[in-house]
C-alpha cells in the first residue's frame, strides 16, 4: 500500500503538477511584464480556472523569471513546465515546421491570422507538437513592425547595412538577403542593444514595442496597419499534453472553457494593439512612418526568393505546409 502511494506521488510528480492546499498547482512560464497583452490572456486563464473552483490552480512566472525566453518550449516538452505563453518559432531549432509561424507577408491581417489557426495548416503543426507531447489551449498572432534608431525602415534598401535583430529564422533570411547584419536575440533583449549600440534597428510585435520601452531608444517606427503589416508572429498558450491528460475531468473542462475565453479576448485586444503603439510612439516624439503596399510587395518578393525557398529546402513536408497556409483566403 505504502509502495502504491509512493509510485502516485512520483508520477505527480513527473508530470509537473503541484499541490497546494489540496489543489492541484500548474506553473506558467512567460518572457513578459505583467502589462503585456499575453500576461493578460494568462491571466484570463488562470482567474477563470479558480473561479470554477476544481481545485485547479495556476501560477504565472512573468518577465522571463522561470525560465529564459527562448528555453522554454523544450522544458514545456518534457513536463519540467506545464504551461508557457511562447512564440512558437522560438521552437523552429527543435521543430523546423513552426518557422512557418512568423513568415514575412504570409498572414493579411488579424482575421486572416485567426482563420489560419482554425485551418488543416494549424492542425498539422498541432499534430508535430503533439509529437513533442505538447498543446495549444489559446491561439494568437500579433502583428508587428520595424523600429530604426537612426531612420526610418520601410522598404528593402532601408535596412541595407544596418545592424538588426530579427525574431525568427524566416525574418532574419529575408533581412540578411537586404544585407542586414543580423544579430538573434530575444525580444526583450531590443532596448539595452539598441542602447549600447549593438543594434541599429529591430522588429518585433508592437506589444512588445511598447511592453518593453523600445520608443525610448528609436528615431523611426514603422507599425502593422490595417492594410499592410509585413509582421505576423504566432504566440499561442501551450501546455504539456501529458499534464493536461492528468487532471480530472471537470478540470480539464475549466481550463477549455477558460482557453476559449482567453482567445476570444486576444484576438480582439491584438487588433488594438497596433494603433495603441503609435500613439505611444507618436507621444515619446518618435517619427512614424508607414509602409506603402508598393514597400510591402518589394518585401514579399524578397521573401519568397530567401525565406519561402529556405523553408520548403530545409523542411521535409515544407512545400505541403506552405501551401496549406497560402490556401487559406
Amino acid at each position: 500500500m505504502k509502495t502504491k502511494f509512493l509510485t502516485t506521488v512520483a508520477m505527480v510528480a513527473a508530470l509537473g503538477l503541484g499541490t497546494m492546499a489540496g489543489a492541484t498547482e500548474l506553473r506558467l512560464s512567460h518572457q513578459w511584464s505583467n502589462k503585456d497583452i499575453r500576461n493578460q490572456v494568462a491571466q484570463i486563464v488562470a482567474d477563470e480556472v479558480a473561479a470554477a473552483d476544481v481545485d485547479l490552480n495556476i501560477k504565472i512566472f512573468g518577465s522571463k523569471s522561470l525560465f529564459k525566453p527562448r528555453e522554454q518550449y523544450r522544458p514545456l516538452s518534457r513536463g519540467q513546465l506545464d504551461m508557457t505563453v511562447l512564440p512558437l518559432s522560438y521552437a523552429g531549432g527543435q521543430q523546423p515546421a513552426f518557422n512557418l509561424t512568423l513568415m514575412p507577408g504570409l498572414v493579411k491581417n488579424h482575421d486572416h491570422a485567426a482563420r489560419l489557426s482554425n485551418s488543416p495548416y494549424m492542425k498539422a503543426l498541432e499534430k508535430k507538437m503533439a509529437e513533442d507531447d505538447v498543446m495549444v489551449l489559446v491561439h494568437g498572432y500579433l502583428a508587428g513592425g520595424f523600429v530604426g534608431k537612426d531612420r526610418c525602415i520601410t522598404k528593402p534598401s532601408d535596412i541595407d547595412g544596418l545592424q538588426t535583430r530579427a525574431a525568427g529564422k524566416a525574418f532574419e533570411q529575408m533581412l540578411a538577403g537586404a544585407n542586414a547584419s543580423i544579430t538573434s536575440m530575444a525580444s526583450s533583449e531590443i532596448y539595452n542593444a539598441m542602447q549600447t549600440g549593438i543594434l541599429n534597428a529591430a522588429n518585433t510585435s508592437s506589444s512588445s514595442f511598447v511592453s518593453y520601452r523600445i520608443y525610448e531608444q528609436a528615431a523611426c517606427y514603422t507599425p502593422a496597419t490595417e492594410d499592410v503589416a509585413l509582421w505576423f508572429m504566432y504566440q499561442p498558450l501551450l501546455m504539456n499534453k501529458s499534464t493536461f491528460e492528468g487532471l480530472n475531468a471537470e478540470q480539464q473542462e475549466a481550463l477549455l472553457a477558460a482557453s476559449a475565453k482567453a482567445e476570444t479576448y486576444y484576438l480582439e485586444e491584438a487588433k488594438k494593439q497596433d494603433a495603441a503603439s503609435v500613439e505611444v510612439f507618436e507621444k515619446a516624439g518618435v517619427e512614424i512612418a508607414e509602409m506603402t503596399p508598393e514597400d510591402f510587395a518589394e518585401w514579399r518578393a524578397l521573401a519568397q526568393e530567401t525565406s519561402y525557398k529556405a523553408f520548403v529546402e530545409d523542411v521535409p513536408d515544407g512545400q505541403a505546409l506552405l501551401d496549406m497556409a497560402l490556401a487559406v483566403e
